[in-house]
């Protein structure tokens, strides 16, 4: 593998804790952001927002350098404790070359979440920061920010994952696919069309010796299909060993087309978990170690923190 060796997650939050919100990617609706903030607020953190965090610019929210810049910003501010993503979209690849990764290297490792579009994200600091980082629920997004307030699991798995002392337990799907068994391994992937997108990169992904999570959203199977068969082409997912597969909204019935392309590489794999689109909306902390057990067809997080034995 290349890159900066992945280390163990930065703290958890506490009561009290500063947050920022960012939109690396597409525009914020800023009536759902409202619903979002103020959930996190009951959470009792403390919500800053980056100061274009509504500016509109086509199908992104704002220019790449402003994008840019308030993300590294965010995350160099040694006040904050973690790093939130408003919503997903379009537009997070766009920011990859124009972040100075040295300077965000010399920060205190903190938290960023963010899951869909913010996968190109997960991915760059992984490999440019060796920081775990959490693939889950976003404040503008539905499961978040609905009139009717947060979806009540999401929210408390979001509470469990999310702060120091918390508990989830495991996120449990329908099937499983592959070969029976249990495998415990760091956890990566995220999005399938972002991973697809971030082939031939340098930020593109390398399961050897990792758990794989893909999920999508409003993709045909046909299309899925083909993302798979690059990542396989490109050998992305040589050496994984296992997957979990979560949700596919709006992606008529890809089972069989996943069965297909990943079955035969013969390791265990899980499906129908609730994390990606959807709701409820599990999170995910990638490149730290997870369980995937075949028998309850389960997904549990290890967090392990920095000054732990593992």
């Amino acid at each position: 593998m290349t890159g900066v060796p992945v280390v163990s997650p930065p703290r958890r939050l506490r009561r009290g804790d500063r947050v920022v919100l960012v939109a690396p990617s597409g525009p914020v609706d800023p009536v759902r952001l409202a619903r979002g903030k103020q959930v996190l607020l009951d959470l009792g953190l403390e919500v800053g927002a980056s100061h274009r965090l509504l500016d509109r610019q086509g199908y992104l929210a704002g220019s790449d350098s402003a994008r840019a810049a308030e993300l590294q910003e965010a995350w160099c501010d040694p006040g904050v404790a973690a790093v939130i993503c408003a919503r997903g979209g379009y537009g997070a690849t766009r920011l990859l070359d124009l972040l100075d990764w040295d300077a965000m290297g010399e920060a205190e490792p903190k938290i960023l979440l963010g899951s869909s579009d913010i996968t190109a994200l997960h991915r760059a600091f992984a490999h440019r920061l060796g920081v775990s980082t959490l693939f889950g629920p976003m404040p503008a997004s539905a499961t978040m920010a609905d009139e009717a307030g947060p979806e009540p699991m999401t929210l408390a798995h979001l509470k469990g994952t999310l702060f120091e002392g918390g508990t989830s337990g495991p996120v449990t799907g329908t099937a499983s696919i592959g070969t029976e068994g249990s495998v415990t391994a760091p956890v990566t992937g995220g999005n399938l069309t972002l991973l697809a997108a971030l082939a031939g990169t340098p930020y593109a992904m390398r399961a050897e010796g990792r758990i794989v999570l893909l999920e999508d959203v409003s993709e045909e199977p046909y299309r899925i299909d083909r993302m798979l068969t690059q990542l396989l082409q490109a050998g992305c997912l040589d050496g994984a060993l296992g997957f979990v597969l979560g949700s596919w909204v709006d992606c008529g019935d890809p089972l069989p087309v996943l069965t297909e392309r990943l079955a035969s590489l013969g390791v265990p794999i899980i499906a129908g978990l609730p994390i990606g689109h959807g709701s409820p909306q599990f999170g995910v902390w990638l490149e730290t170690d997870g369980v995937i057990d075949t028998k309850s067809c389960s997904l549990t997080g290890m967090f392990r923190y920095p000054d732990r034995a593992p």
